[in-house]
C-alpha cells in the first residue's frame, strides 16, 4: 500500500513546517508513505524549508495557478508513482495531520472510495455565526445535487482512492472539492466522513478575497457540475414553468377577444408568445444539454482509460528507467 500526501502550497514556509513535522511518518498497513510538496508559484521559501524538512517529491508552477489546478497535478504526479491512495492537506496547517491515519481507515477498509475530514464546523471559534450558516447551507446544496450526505462538503482534508482518481475529472478552476463530491455523488462512489478537529487559525484563506467571493464562486462550481450530469432537471421544469405561464396572458386575450374587448390587450398576447418562445427555447437546450451530457460520458470513458494506460505499472515504470538513463 502507497500513500502519498500532497501539499499544495503558496508561501507556506511559515506554517508549512507545523504540518511536515505532524504528519505521521509510519502508518500500519502502509508500506510506502511519501509527501509531496506542490509549490503554485510560491516567492518565499516554501520549496527550501520542504526540502529541509526531506520532502523529495516536488511539482512546481512557474505562477499562480490556483488551488484546482493544484490538486489536480498532484494527483497525476502521485498517481503516476504508483500511489494507491492520496491524502490532500492544507499548507497553513489548518487540519490536524496526525488524524490522517483515521482518515484513510475506510479506504483501506473496503467501505469508501473517498473520505472527507468533517471539521464539524459549527464549533470552530473564529467562524462567524454567519460563516457557519452559509457553511451547513453550501453543504446541503452540494448534497441535494450529488444524492449524498457529507456533513461538510468545503473541507479539503481528503483521502481519494487510486480507483476514485480515475474516474474523477476536475474541470473548475476554482476549488475541486464542491465538484468532485458532485461527481463521486452521480458515479456512485461511496463517500465517509470523519470527523476532525480543526488546529487554530494561522492566516486568513488566500483561496478567495472575501466571503461573497466564496459564495459566488462555490455557487457557480455546483451549478455547473450539476448542468453537467442532469441537465433535464434544470431545463424541463425551466421549460414546462415557462409553457404553462404562457397559457395565462393567452387566455385572457381570447376571454377579451371573445368579449369584443381585444384590441386594447395585445401585450398580452405578446407577453403571452415571449414565455412561449422562452419555453420552448428551455426544451430545446434541455435536449441539446443531455445530448453533450451523454457525449461527455464517452469522453470520460476515454479518459479513464487513457488514464488506466498511463498511470499503469507498466508505463511508470517505463518512464521512471527512461528517466533514470538521461
Amino acid at each position: 500500500m502507497k500513500v502519498f500526501v500532497q501539499i499544495p502550497c503558496l508561501n507556506e514556509e511559515t506554517t508549512l513546517p507545523m504540518v511536515l513535522e505532524s504528519i505521521p511518518r509510519e502508518i500500519p498497513g502502509v508500506d510506502e508513505l511519501h509527501i509531496l510538496v506542490i509549490d503554485d508559484g510560491s516567492t518565499d521559501r516554501t520549496i527550501e524549508v520542504a526540502k529541509a524538512h526531506g520532502v523529495t517529491h516536488f511539482v512546481r508552477h512557474s505562477g499562480n495557478r490556483g488551488l484546482a489546478r493544484s490538486f489536480s497535478d498532484g494527483v497525476s504526479y502521485a498517481l503516476a508513482q504508483g500511489a494507491d491512495i492520496v491524502v490532500n492537506t492544507d499548507g497553513d496547517n489548518q487540519y490536524p495531520q496526525d488524524r490522517i491515519p483515521d482518515l484513510i481507515a475506510p479506504l483501506m477498509n473496503g467501505s469508501a472510495d473517498i473520505a472527507i475530514g468533517d471539521r464539524q464546523t459549527a464549533t470552530i471559534a473564529h467562524f462567524s455565526p454567519f460563516k457557519r450558516l452559509l457553511q451547513r447551507f453550501g453543504s446541503r446544496v452540494v448534497n441535494m445535487a450529488a444524492g449524498t450526505d457529507v456533513p461538510d462538503a468545503a473541507s479539503g482534508f481528503r483521502a481519494y482512492s487510486r480507483e476514485s482518481l480515475l474516474r474523477l475529472n476536475v474541470v473548475t478552476e476554482f476549488s475541486y472539492c464542491m465538484e468532485t463530491i458532485i461527481q463521486a455523488g452521480h458515479k456512485r462512489m461511496r463517500l465517509a466522513s470523519v470527523p476532525v478537529e480543526t488546529n487554530a487559525k494561522t492566516r486568513e484563506s488566500r483561496l478567495f478575497s472575501s466571503m461573497w467571493q466564496h459564495v459566488g464562486e462555490s455557487a457557480r462550481a455546483i451549478i455547473r457540475s450539476y448542468l453537467m450530469f442532469r441537465p433535464l432537471a434544470f431545463f424541463l421544469p425551466l421549460g414546462t414553468g415557462l409553457t404553462v405561464a404562457s397559457l395565462i396572458p393567452f387566455v385572457r386575450y381570447l376571454i377579451l377577444w371573445l368579449s369584443g374587448t381585444s384590441g386594447d390587450h395585445i401585450q398580452s398576447l405578446i407577453l403571452g408568445a415571449a414565455l412561449l418562445v422562452g419555453g420552448l427555447l428551455s426544451f430545446a437546450l434541455g435536449l441539446l444539454a443531455d445530448l453533450m451530457r451523454i457525449n461527455r460520458i464517452l469522453l470520460e470513458d476515454s479518459m479513464e482509460r487513457t488514464k488506466r494506460i498511463e498511470f499503469g505499472p507498466g508505463y511508470t515504470a517505463m518512464k521512471l528507467k527512461g528517466q533514470s538513463n538521461k
